[in-house]
């Protein structure tokens, strides 16, 4: 399985909010200066966000985005399935039933050991994701660099000078 580059964007632009000055929106464009991403891009996974409850947009002179919870209530699936999307990566397409003893009353999706595996592994990898939430990331950052939060926001600061 394979995501998009915006999941990538996307989880470290809401890290990168969640270290934000307290009640800051910043702006799509200025988010995207922080990695030197495509701001037009970048604005489209932020918008996916928006739908999906994760942040918020605030119009304005001093609009921008800024997250809609708490970081303890946002976990990685969220934001992976707002850019993602909900489907399964695989998809079971009851194939056995095309084979030399396939019958149209057997359920393959439930009865095909290659079906049972795979759902499995997504299964396991959706519950790790969704044990993970943006404080936990957050935490983890901090312990291994501390000054992040601070560094964030003198870069935000430098990049609303430009």
């Amino acid at each position: 399985m394979q995501m998009g580059e915006g999941v990538e964007w996307a989880l470290h632009s809401c890290l990168n909010l969640a270290w934000a000055e307290p009640g800051e929106a910043v702006p799509a464009a200025r988010l995207a200066a922080f990695y030197d991403l495509p701001p037009a891009y970048l604005n489209k996974q932020l918008q996916a966000l928006a739908r999906a409850g994760i942040v918020t947009s605030v119009s304005g002179p001093r609009g921008g985005f800024r997250l809609a919870r708490a970081p303890e209530e946002i976990t990685v699936l969220d934001v992976v399935t707002a850019i993602e999307g909900p489907q399964e990566a695989f998809r079971c397409q009851e194939i056995l039933r095309r084979g030399p003893d396939g019958s149209e009353s057997i359920d393959y999706r439930k009865a095909c050991v290659v079906s049972q595996t795979m759902r499995g592994a997504e299964l396991a990898w959706r519950k790790e994701l969704a044990a993970q939430t943006l404080a936990d990331l957050q935490a983890r950052v901090e312990s291994r660099l501390p000054r992040t939060p601070a560094v964030t926001r003198q870069r935000f600061r430098e990049l609303r000078e430009l």
